[in-house]
């Protein structure tokens, strides 16, 4: 068996977090890895009407972004950054399979001890509570592992679906970002919402836990 040891100069990767049971099955996060282009291709191209109205402007056609092709290229910058210290790129899995991705990006110690993170699960898995214990184990990996103090997310004030897993999971609302990115064909206003350790107290999946939305595994 292939033991993950976490790198000195970046806490926390590429060690995984979970599992955690829901009603969707068992989740748990793992980095990306070059064998994932098959699964992330057919979920992203299939996906294209759930996910393209929340995500960010690139430039590129959307087919040819997500062709599996272009995968390695992505797989292996993502993996850069993580060797860098500043990203931690995960997928989520559920009942072992490619579900979706989580990524904590923008990471920094020193006084800040801060992230920001961001998450998409394929559109089948919705309402099963698949995002939020992904969410959940990303968060608690962030205050735990990798020695963090505050994680902070951007979400659409009409992504109400995204909205709701962030509130499960404890973060609250900071203020509004006015035109923050350039989001389906126009420049979207964002809310800028944010969690700190002193406010999980113990953790997140434990929260879920207890509110009946989880079970350990």
């Amino acid at each position: 068996m292939t033991v993950l040891r976490s790198n000195p100069a970046h806490p926390g990767w590429p060690t995984p977090a979970g599992p955690v049971r829901v009603a969707g099955g068992v989740v748990r996060l793992r980095p990306v890895r070059l064998r994932d282009a098959a699964a992330w291709s057919r979920i992203r191209l299939a996906d294209r009407a759930h996910l393209e109205p929340w995500e960010p402007v690139t430039g590129l056609d959307w087919q040819l972004r997500h062709a599996m092709s272009s995968w390695p290229a992505v797989c292996s910058g993502l993996r850069s950054e993580a060797r860098k210290g500043r990203m931690l790129p995960y997928v989520i899995e559920l009942d072992g399979e490619f579900a979706g991705q989580l990524t904590i990006g923008n990471v920094t110690h020193g006084a800040l001890r801060s992230a920001w993170i961001g998450y998409w699960v394929a559109s089948d898995l919705i309402g099963g509570g698949v995002a939020t214990a992904a969410l959940a184990l990303g968060v608690d990996h962030c205050f735990g592992a990798v020695s963090l103090h505050r994680v902070e997310a951007t979400v659409r004030p009409e992504n109400a679906a995204s909205r709701r897993v962030l509130e499960k999971v404890g973060f609250r609302e900071e203020g509004l970002l006015k035109r923050y990115l350039e989001v389906d064909g126009a420049w979207r206003d964002h809310l800028l919402v944010a969690v700190t350790v002193e406010e999980m107290g113990t953790s997140a999946v434990a929260a879920l836990v207890r509110a009946g939305r989880a079970a350990w595994v």
